[in-house]
């Protein structure tokens, strides 16, 4: 997590929420795996309530992501770690490293993949209706497949191609990936992991295990007759950042895939492919929204920052 000085709200709510034991200890436990309420209050020795206020303290500042997952007796919070180390700059003349780059974005429509491998349960729909007969990867080649707004298969991958459209002479200093994903599991299951990897310019950058399936809510842009379902409703949204250094899930270390693994001056557009590994522990599929889809109003977006 970046903080500064110049940011006061967001660096008084962080600072206020590492200031108490308890929410550190809750932290610490939460290095080890997720816990629900109920658990960190018994690891604690404190009140349930008690432990409740804690965590949305530490929701509100960020440093901590929560999920209602189904339980025996209606919903628990689930809570998740969101970052690993905080860097905080006091100096407000100081200027981050980006600040001087330029930016190139584009998103990419999740049906405009130019290459695909899908199994069943494999289909798509729109905002208005399923697109294709489901779990018939044949029809994966359906010209309609533009007009997707969500896409899932178990098995295989897409790929998307994205022109480079800065000047020749540009510098790329980072590049970044984002979109809304979660596991595909039969109807929907919070507890179905799934091993999905990403590849720019057939290099492999790393794999993310995704948590779950998740329908437990309709999700926020969904349309009407999806919401009745009992199908996927929702993800996550995650970012890769490929830098000169590293290369990046959000805010963690993935894997020590650079830019200069990606061969990016050979060609005037660079590949982002997503999908399963056939080798893959954890292989339960993947879910992949678009902007009328999930919680977030975004394709697949494309940022590259360069000078």
């Amino acid at each position: 997590m970046e903080l500064s000085i110049n940011e006061p709200e967001k660096l008084s709510k962080v600072t206020h929420a590492l200031s108490s034991k308890v929410r550190l200890s809750i932290l610490e436990l939460l290095n080890k795996g997720n816990l629900n309420i109920h658990q960190l209050a018994e690891s604690l020795n404190i009140p349930i309530s008690t432990a409740a206020s804690h965590v949305r303290v530490l929701e509100e500042a960020n440093l901590i992501l929560t999920e209602l997952r189904p339980a025996s007796r209606g919903a628990m919070k689930v809570c998740t770690r969101n970052f690993d180390d905080v860097h905080i700059v006091l100096n407000s003349l100081h200027k981050s490293s980006a600040s001087d780059l330029k930016t190139y974005e584009i998103e990419m429509p999740i049906g405009q993949y130019v290459d695909f491998q899908v199994a069943p349960t494999c289909g798509m729909a729109n905002h208005e209706r399923f697109l294709i007969p489901e779990d018939s990867p044949v029809y994966f080649h359906n010209p309609e497949r533009i007009q997707a707004q969500i896409i899932w298969t178990r098995k295989g991958f897409l790929e998307y191609k994205f022109p480079i459209v800065i000047h020749p002479d540009s510098v790329i200093k980072e590049i970044q990936f984002s979109l809304e994903l979660c596991s595909e599991a039969p109807n929907y299951d919070p507890n179905w992991p799934s091993d999905i990897t990403v590849w720019v310019n057939n290099v492999d950058i790393g794999t993310w295990t995704s948590p779950g399936d998740y329908g437990d809510r309709p999700g926020k842009l969904n349309p009407t007759y999806w919401k009745d379902t009992t199908s996927t409703q929702y993800g996550t949204l995650k970012t890769w950042k490929i830098s000169n250094e590293t290369t990046m899930i959000d805010d963690f270390h993935l894997s020590n895939t650079t830019l200069a693994d990606l061969a990016l001056s050979d060609k005037d557009y660079i590949t982002f492919k997503i999908g399963i590994k056939e080798d893959a522990v954890h292989k339960g599929g993947i879910n992949i929204f678009g902007k009328e889809f999930g919680d977030y109003e975004q394709d697949i977006k494309l940022k590259i920052l360069f000078e």
